[in-house]
């Protein structure tokens, strides 16, 4: 993650109660947009406890407090998500539903980029079949 000055993108953003919100419009838009279907399937009935481990996920990533490694541990996302066929379509619909969430939520325009392109960069790191 790269950052203005020292101030993290955690910080730039505006905090957990960014990520919160980032986070619950994100899933809430993977749970209703048709064209997130193919990732919704990926994902249990309920999302409250993924909703958690991504919160805390992208609280660390971002500069923010460890909450994500001191449970889990290095993170491994590769190898967490291996058992599920991600490919182009699966990318694409996560970011239709990351990027709706980050609009709805992160005020800052240049933050606002910027963080859309490193996670852009994660998730096509992520991609794991043609």
């Amino acid at each position: 993650m790269t950052s203005t000055d020292v101030t993290t993108m955690f910080e730039r953003i505006g905090g957990s109660a960014t990520i919160d919100a980032l986070v619950d419009r994100f899933y809430d838009r993977m749970d209703t947009l048709p064209e997130a279907q193919v990732i919704r399937a990926m994902h249990a009935d309920d999302l409250g406890l993924i909703r958690e481990v991504l919160k805390r996920y992208l609280t660390e990533w971002t500069g923010g407090p460890r909450l994500y490694s001191v449970e889990k541990g290095h993170p491994r996302l590769r190898q967490r998500h291996i058992g599920f066929a991600i490919g182009d379509a699966e990318r694409n619909a996560w970011m239709v539903c990351m990027r709706g969430a980050l609009e709805e939520t992160v005020v800052d325009t240049i933050a606002r980029q910027d963080l859309d392109k490193a996670i852009s960069g994660l998730a096509d790191w992520m991609r794991n079949r043609p």
